[in-house]
C-alpha cells in the first residue's frame, strides 16, 4: 500500500472516540510524510502539522505568509501516509470567516482530521513570542461559527486557539475560550499557559477537550505526559521538535563534510 488503508472518515471517527477515552493523546509534529510514518511506527496517537514548521521549511518566517494551497497540499501528503489522525495549523483561517469556512472544506477533502484557528491579527506571530495583537472576541466568534457551519463531516474537529493569555490574562483567555465553544469549537488550544496550574484552571472552566503545546524554548513550562494527564489535558502537541532534531543532524553532517573536504585538500598539497 502506498498510502493509509484507513479512510479519512474512519480516522476522524476514531479520533473523536479517542478524545472521549480520558487518555492523553500525543501528537508530535511531522514536516514530511516520512516523519509521519515514523511517528506512527514509534507508537504515538496522532500527527500534528505545524504552520510555523511549514513556513520555515519554505524559508519563511511564521507571520502568516503561507497560503491555503501550500499548507493544505502539504497536509494532504502527510495525512495520507499514516493510519494516525492528523491535525493541522490553520493560522488565522487565511482571511475572513468565509475563508475559514473554505479552509475547513478543503482540509476535509484532503484527509485531515481537524484544524485550529487562532485569534491573532495579521501579521500573526508564534504563540510563544511577545508582541502579539488579537482580533476582538466577537470577530473570532464569527470565524469559528463559519468554520463549524462549513464542515460536512461532523467528526472533523474544529479547534479554537486563543493567544489571549499574555494580553488579557488567564481569565480573559478563559472567557474567550468559552465564547469560542459557544460558537462551535470542539476543542480549545490554550496557548502559552505558564504551568500546570493554569492548564488545570482552564480545563475546569471550559467544557470541551483541551490541547497543550509543549514547544522547546517557549513560555510554557515543559510538562511531562503524566503531569498533563493529571490536570486533564486531552491532546499534547510537540510542533517543532522533529524539525529541530533533523536540522541539527543536517548541520552536524554538513560540518563534518566540510571538515573532510578541508582535510582532503591539505593532503593533496
Amino acid at each position: 500500500m502506498l498510502f493509509s488503508k484507513k479512510s479519512p472518515t474512519q480516522k476522524r471517527a476514531d479520533f473523536r472516540a479517542a478524545l472521549k477515552s480520558g487518555k492523553l493523546l500525543r501528537f508530535p509534529g511531522a514536516f514530511s510524510p516520512l516523519v509521519a510514518m515514523l511517528i506512527e511506527r514509534q507508537g504515538f496517537e496522532g500527527v500534528y502539522i505545524s504552520g510555523a514548521v511549514l513556513a520555515n521549511d519554505l524559508g519563511l518566517p511564521d507571520v502568516g505568509l503561507t497560503t491555503l494551497s501550500e499548507v493544505s497540499q502539504r497536509g494532504r501528503a502527510i495525512a495520507r501516509a499514516t493510519e494516525l489522525p492528523a491535525i493541522i495549523d490553520g493560522d488565522t483561517g487565511f482571511g475572513e470567516p468565509m475563508n475559514a469556512a473554505r479552509t475547513v472544506q478543503e482540509l476535509e477533502d484532503l484527509g485531515l482530521c481537524g484544524c485550529h484557528f487562532e485569534d491573532q491579527q495579521n501579521p500573526k506571530r508564534c504563540g510563544h513570542l511577545d508582541g502579539k495583537t488579537l482580533v476582538t472576541a466577537a470577530d473570532m466568534v464569527k470565524k469559528i461559527r463559519a468554520a463549524a457551519t462549513a464542515r460536512r463531516d461532523a467528526n472533523f474537529v474544529i479547534i479554537a486557539r486563543t493567544d489571549a493569555r499574555a494580553a488579557e490574562g488567564l481569565d480573559g483567555a478563559i472567557n474567550r475560550a468559552k465564547a469560542y465553544v459557544d460558537a462551535g469549537a470542539d476543542m480549545i488550544f490554550a496557548e502559552a499557559m505558564a504551568d500546570e496550574g493554569e492548564f488545570e484552571k482552564f480545563k475546569k472552566a471550559v467544557p470541551v477537550p483541551l490541547l497543550a503545546n509543549m514547544t522547546e524554548f517557549g513560555k510554557s513550562k515543559l510538562l511531562t505526559t503524566q503531569q498533563l494527564e493529571n490536570v486533564g489535558v486531552n491532546v499534547v502537541i510537540y510542533p517543532v521538535t522533529t524539525l529541530r532534531l533533523a536540522m541539527k543532524a543536517v548541520e552536524d553532517g554538513l560540518a563534518l563534510l566540510k571538515k573532510e573536504e578541508r582535510k582532503a585538500r591539505r593532503n593533496r598539497c
